[in-house]
Parts: structure tokens; C-alpha cells; sequence
């Protein structure tokens, strides 16, 4: 309540009703991009940091 009454005060209240309708679509485009991201890059890289994918892909010496 406190953080709205701020983010009405600076932007208003138009700005942050807008801003809370695009929450969810602006969420799902950026799970595409990371998605699209790990897809375009060294895949195993980057998951080489999720602890239960880690074990599955052993270093190749």
C-alpha cells in the first residue's frame, strides 16, 4: 500500500494501473528471451549453474 501510494505520487495513478496491466506480458517475453538466449549461446555453459542439470553432463577430459 505504502509503495503505491509513493508510485502514485511521482508517475500517477494512470501510469502504474498501465505498468500493471504489461507485468505479465513483459514476464513472458522476458522468459522467452532467456530461453532464446540459452537456445542461440553455449547451452551447456550456461547450464552448467543448475545444480540438478549439472550431474547429467560429465567433463569431457
Amino acid at each position: 500500500m505504502v509503495l503505491n501510494n509513493i508510485l502514485n505520487k511521482f508517475v500517477g495513478a494512470k501510469y502504474v494501473t498501465i505498468v500493471r496491466t504489461w507485468i505479465p506480458n513483459l514476464m513472458g517475453w522476458g522468459t522467452v528471451g532467456g530461453v532464446a538466449l540459452v537456445y542461440v549461446t553455449d547451452w551447456r555453459l550456461i547450464l552448467d549453474y543448475v545444480p540438478y542439470i549439472r550431474g547429467k553432463f560429465p567433463k569431457d577430459d
